[in-house]
């Protein structure tokens, strides 16, 4: 008479529910922070960029709880072994979201031409499978507990909180940890590995580890390992941005290095020249320094650090009083240091949020300039009416605000408000650009300048390094500009990504 063969399932104690539950999610949370930092070299860090990482990750979760509901119905054992395969695709799609992601960016942003649809093309197809697997545990972790804990209504309430815990111990572990010490690439490979682990956990709990489920296990991690040895994009992966420094000199004996944070540029300097500007903001910020400079021997605060050209250029004229710069991430001034021949020495940088840094040191500077960007646009925080009246405060009565400004020709809202805003501060508020027939639709740069007097010019000209005219607008456009709407930025209402637009230039 033959045997039978009998599977005794085994009763996984709430405790080591709990804790699948709790890594799983902790896992899923990493590679959601990770998809904005890893998405940043291709379509910057904006609010629509972590819009499209949160509504795509939350789509694979809702599929994924959905599926993890049909499986949840199905014998403990059954469910368990199916959740196993799951965390194993999880791990190896995990794994290679760098590569996707490599893969794909190209071809999406040469296909798509609407910015907003192709940061959702681009997250979509590296990152809705890892969150769809990612979701699939929690509906049969929950079955599981309430049918074999004596109290079910406590068993589902643990698994939920586990849920929320480990989403907030991932998102942390990721923005603190993982990404500064790391990098994205293995930070996945890590998430790919507890992934295995966790699968690994789930087909023993079934009682059962089949061989292929080993060799699946394997294949996952040499996927990931494979992914981790692709070239990143970036030479250095900061808390902040991915940083890159390019040579565009077609002379070895007289370099000119650009710098590139995120997917955009913020600043270039040549080492024979530091005087030479290479950007047409930055050149008529270091003109309309020297022009509106109350005094020799100036003292100037920059917000934003970037190449450090500009803080590099007066350093080296001379005459100069001191150079103070807030700078957030010391891995830029680090690379401008090593990379864009600043010395740190030149100049005293803060590693602090601008706005902190005014706020805490009570210096009073001569000249201020506002030269930071998060993706094209400035951080909300700096261009609000609290902070220029901050800016106000540290200015000495005769010094000037200058800021960089980007807007579109045919849009000119974010400039408008931002004019209007800084003329309930100023008595007197100036926009200069290059003097020139403006391209329909085009993307323009302005610069501001705001104060108690007038430039003693209305037209300048300079290198960039080809020789260009910069002008002032006349008094009757900026009133113009600033007449189209009657918006004031503050802290409460800043909406910058909206006044700007979604272009696909």
């Amino acid at each position: 008479m033959p045997k039978l063969a009998v599977m005794i399932t085994r009763i996984p104690p709430l405790w080591l529910l709990v804790f699948l539950q709790t890594v799983v999610s902790a896992a899923s949370l990493v590679v959601e922070i990770v998809a904005g930092r890893m998405l940043a070299p291709y379509v910057g860090m904006s609010l629509y960029t972590w819009t499209a990482v949160i509504a795509v990750v939350l789509a694979g979760f809702s599929v994924g709880h959905w599926w993890g509901g049909l499986m949840a119905s199905k014998p403990q054992d059954t469910a368990l072994r199916q959740t196993g395969w799951v965390l194993l695709a999880a791990a190896l799609s995990t794994g290679l979201a760098v590569v996707v992601l490599q893969s794909i960016a190209g071809p999406v942003l040469g296909a798509v031409t609407h910015p907003l649809w192709a940061i959702i093309a681009l997250c979509t197809g590296a990152f809705f499978l890892p969150s769809l697997f990612a979701g699939v545990p929690a509906p049969v972790l929950a079955q599981i507990g309430a049918n074999t804990a004596p109290d079910s209504g406590r068993a589902l309430g643990a698994l939920f909180a586990a849920g929320a815990i480990g989403a907030i111990a991932g998102t942390l572990l990721a923005g603190f940890v993982f990404i500064s010490y790391l990098g994205s690439a293995l930070t996945l490979a890590l998430v790919a590995l507890v992934y295995v682990a966790m699968a690994l956990l789930s087909f023993w709990l079934a009682g059962r580890l089949p061989r292929a489920a080993l060799l699946a296990s394997l294949i996952s991690l040499a996927f990931a390992g494979y992914a981790l040895a692709t070239p990143s994009p970036c030479d250095t992966e900061s808390k902040y941005f991915c940083i890159r420094t390019i040579d565009v000199s077609d002379r070895p004996d007289a370099p000119v290095n650009m710098m590139v944070l995120d997917h955009l540029v913020h600043g270039s300097s040549a080492a024979h020249d530091p005087t030479l500007m290479y950007t047409d903001h930055a050149a008529m910020l270091d003109a309309l320094t020297l022009l509106r400079a109350p005094q020799a021997g100036f003292t100037s605060f920059f917000i934003g650090g970037g190449s450090f050209s500009m803080p590099r250029a007066i350093a080296a004229r001379g005459n100069h009083g001191a150079i103070t710069v807030a700078e957030i991430d010391p891995a830029v001034t680090r690379t401008a240091a090593r990379d864009f021949w600043f010395d740190p020495a030149s100049a005293t940088v803060l590693h602090s949020d601008a706005r902190v840094a005014l706020r805490q040191n009570p210096t009073h500077y001569d000249i201020i300039i506002g030269d930071a960007f998060t993706d094209i646009a400035v951080p909300q925080h700096l261009i609000t009416q609290e902070f220029f009246e901050l800016v106000r405060k540290r200015l000495t009565p005769e010094g000037s605000y200058l800021m960089n400004v980007v807007d579109y020709e045919d849009n000119l809202q974010t400039l408008g408000a931002m004019l209007r805003t800084l003329a309930t501060v100023f008595p007197v508020v100036e926009v200069w650009v290059e003097q020139r027939q403006p391209v329909a639709g085009a993307r323009m740069v302005f610069i501001i300048a705001a104060g108690t007097e007038a430039t003693p010019e209305n037209s300048f000209v300079t290198r960039t390094p080809d020789i260009k005219r910069f002008a002032a607008l006349s008094e009757s456009m900026v009133t113009r500009l600033m007449a189209r709407d009657s918006l004031v930025l503050t802290d409460d209402f800043a909406p910058v990504d909206r006044l700007m637009g979604l272009r696909a230039d």
